[in-house]
């Protein structure tokens, strides 16, 4: 498999977690976790995507902030504020244990930024919509 085609399979999973977030949002009563912990996924799997594409190798990690130092470091400057991943890639874990669930609001969020770097990505990768 070549680095395009492994890229649009990240691409492909990504997508199913990103409807999986936004579904979970328009139930009467939002499921708040399982939507940020899928826009969590989905933003991960595009980084890994834009990874890929580059052929640049990267570890078996949630950390949004890890992944986009990847990008960085590889002259892929995406913009993203470390506050916006750092909150994101809470969800990741933070999401799956009781005690913490995510308000309508910060799963709404959690969305948001996650649309951002799907954009961003499919841009960068030549993804139509």
């Amino acid at each position: 498999m070549n680095e395009t085609d492994e890229a649009l399979e990240w691409v492909k999973y990504a997508e199913e977690d990103l409807i999986l977030a936004k579904t979970a949002l328009q139930r009467r009563k939002p499921l708040t976790i399982g939507s940020c912990f899928h826009s969590q996924q989905c933003a991960e799997k595009y980084f890994k995507a834009i990874l890929v594409s580059k052929n640049i190798e990267f570890p078996k990690t949630h950390d949004l902030l890890i992944l986009n130092t990847l990008c960085t470091e590889a002259g892929i400057f995406t913009g993203f504020t470390k506050d916006d991943l750092g909150r994101l890639s809470g969800y990741a874990v933070r999401a799956r244990y009781p005690g913490n669930q995510p308000t309508p609001e910060e799963a709404k969020d959690a969305l948001a930024i996650a649309m951002n770097i799907r954009k961003f990505a499919r841009t960068f990768l030549g993804v139509k919509k």
